[in-house]
């Protein structure tokens, strides 16, 4: 079937946000927030998605390129690192989990093992500084309290 690819994932982008949505919605909130509430940016998040979706539903390719089977494993690969970013982002807190992370997903774009360390430490600082002492934010706190 013509444009089956492109169909499929704009399906599952369509579903996908409305799951984030009937989610959003779960949030309890408190008798203390900001005017928006804690609602608001998973709304705005599957909305995006939605209209992608929908995009890719209207007008498909005309005949999506999957990459080869190695990129296919290397995005695999970046999925589970993710996944695992998430999973220990409770634990080691913020910035040891994205350091390693960031120097790990730039290790795996082509970068050099030294330099994609670097550029770990660098990630995992810069949004550090602009999301919890710029802005104020909360960020997962890991064994040594930041």
């Amino acid at each position: 079937m013509k444009h089956s690819s492109d169909r499929l994932l704009g399906i599952a982008g369509l579903v996908l946000s409305a799951l984030i949505i009937w989610g959003a919605f779960l949030i309890k909130e408190s008798f203390i927030q900001d005017p928006l509430g804690p609602r608001a940016f998973p709304i705005v998040i599957a909305i995006v998605i939605a209209a992608a979706s929908a995009a890719m539903l209207w007008r498909p390719d005309d005949e999506p390129v999957w990459p080869p089977l190695p990129r296919l494993l290397e995005i695999g690969v970046a999925v589970v690192a993710l996944i695992a970013y998430a999973q220990f982002l409770p634990v080691a807190g913020f910035v040891l989990s994205t350091a390693v992370c960031g120097g790990f997903l730039s290790w795996r774009l082509g970068t050099p093992p030294l330099k994609a360390m670097m550029a770990g430490l660098v990630i995992s600082g810069s949004i550090f500084l602009v999301f919890r002492i710029i802005l104020g934010l909360s960020l997962a706190k890991g064994p040594w309290g930041f």
